[in-house]
C-alpha cells in the first residue's frame, strides 16, 4: 500500500481538486475500504453549486461509494479484507433519542460520510466505522451495487408515505431519484404511478421503466392532466423536486386526503396553502436519508432485476475527470453518473 492517495476536494463553487493525502489508517472499531465506484448524487451538485442547504465548502464529496475492505482496525469482527461493501453514511452519535428510538437517519448530532465531513469516497482509500457496512451479495457487480445507496432513499420515502399498496401516486421529477422512487412505489404495491417532467426524454424513460403515464410539468394544466391520467386525486405525491411550483402541484394533486412526500432537497423555504392543508387534511412529509432497513428493502430490489443498471448509469468516468462528472450531472442529460475510482 502507497503512503498517499488520491483524494477529490470541491474546494469552491465548481472548483474540483485531485490532491495527495496520506492513506487513513483505521483506528478501534473502524475499517479501511479501497474504492470501487462513488456515484455522484443530486445533493453533491448541490452542494458544488454552493446551493446545499446543510453541506458547506469546501468539502470532500462521494457518500454513495462502493469499494473493498482493505484493512481493519482493532476490535472489529465481521469484516475482512477482500469483503466487497457499500456505506450507509449517516454517521450517527448511538445515544440521542432519536437514535435510541430506531431513527438514527435523524440523529442530534448526525454527521454525513461524502456530505460535510472530513473523509468522502471519491479517494483511492477512506476509512468508516465498521458499524456502516453493508456487505454486497455476489450476485450484484460493482455498478448495480452503485444503486443501493441511491434507491434506499426512495425505499425511505415510500416507507414512510404508509401503505401504498392499491394507492394511486404521482411522482413529480424523473431524474434519478424520480426513477428509483418509480421502482420503490412498484416494488411496494402501487395501482397506478403517473410521473412529471419538463424534459421529453425522461418523460419517455419514465414510461419505458414502468410508469402508466406521463405529462410535462411545464403545461399550464398538468394538474388536470395528472388527475386525468389517475382517473382520481392522488393518494400520495412524492416530490422529487422541492421548488415552489412543484410543491403548489403536489398539493393541489393530493387535495384532498392526501399525503406529500417532499423526497427533494429543498434549496430555499416554500409556502403553502396552510388552511386548504388543514381543511382538506393533507398530509406533508419530509423524507430524509434512510435505515439499515431501507438498504435491506433496495438489495432486495436490485437481486430482483426490479432496477438495472443499465437502465439508471448512463455514464462512467475515471477520478481525473471528476469536474466532468459533476457537470454531466448537473446538465439533466444523464440519469446517474458514476466516478471509477
Amino acid at each position: 500500500m502507497t503512503e498517499n492517495m488520491r483524494r477529490v476536494i470541491v474546494q469552491d463553487v465548481d472548483t474540483f481538486v485531485l490532491t495527495e493525502a496520506p492513506v487513513p489508517q483505521p483506528g478501534p472499531g473502524e475499517v479501511q475500504v479501497r474504492t470501487t465506484v462513488s456515484g455522484v448524487c443530486g445533493s453533491d451538485t448541490h452542494a458544488a453549486h454552493g446551493r446545499h442547504p446543510f453541506v458547506p465548502l469546501p468539502y470532500a464529496p462521494g457518500h454513495e461509494v462502493v469499494g473493498v475492505v482493505s484493512a481493519v482496525g482493532e476490535g472489529v469482527d465481521g469484516w475482512a479484507a477482500g469483503d466487497r461493501v457499500t456505506v450507509e453514511p449517516t454517521l450517527p452519535c448511538g445515544g440521542c433519542k432519536m437514535c435510541t428510538t430506531g431513527r438514527s437517519n435523524l440523529c442530534e448530532n448526525l454527521r454525513f460520510f461524502g456530505c460535510g465531513y472530513e473523509q468522502g469516497g471519491m479517494a483511492d482509500f477512506f476509512t468508516i466505522p465498521a458499524t456502516r457496512l453493508h456487505r454486497i451479495p455476489d450476485d450484484l457487480d460493482d455498478l448495480q451495487a452503485a444503486l443501493i445507496e441511491p434507491l434506499s432513499t426512495p425505499v425511505h420515502a415510500v416507507r414512510l408515505a404508509g401503505d401504498v399498496a392499491g394507492k394511486a401516486v404521482v411522482i413529480i421529477g424523473a431524474g434519478t431519484i424520480g426513477l428509483l422512487v418509480l421502482a420503490a412505489a412498484r416494488h411496494a404495491g402501487a395501482r397506478t404511478i403517473v410521473m412529471t417532467d419538463m424534459l421529453a426524454d425522461k418523460r419517455e424513460r419514465a414510461l419505458r421503466l414502468g410508469a402508466d403515464a406521463v405529462v410535462d410539468a411545464a403545461s399550464a394544466d398538468a394538474v388536470a392532466q395528472i388527475r386525468d391520467a389517475l382517473g382520481e386525486s392522488a393518494d400520495v405525491v412524492f416530490d422529487c423536486v422541492a421548488i415552489q411550483p412543484t410543491v403548489d402541484q403536489a398539493i393541489a394533486l393530493a387535495d384532498k386526503a392526501g399525503t406529500v412526500v417532499i423526497v427533494g432537497v429543498p434549496a430555499r423555504d416554500v409556502t403553502v396553502p396552510l388552511p386548504i392543508i388543514q381543511d382538506h387534511q393533507i398530509r406533508i412529509q419530509g423524507s430524509a436519508t434512510y435505515l439499515p432497513e431501507d438498504y435491506a428493502t433496495a438489495i432486495e430490489i436490485l437481486r430482483a432485476g426490479e432496477v438495472r443498471a443499465e437502465d439508471m448509469i448512463t455514464r462512467r468516468l475515471p477520478l481525473e475527470q471528476v469536474a466532468e462528472a459533476f457537470r454531466l450531472s448537473a446538465s439533466g442529460a444523464e440519469v446517474k453518473v458514476v466516478v471509477e475510482v
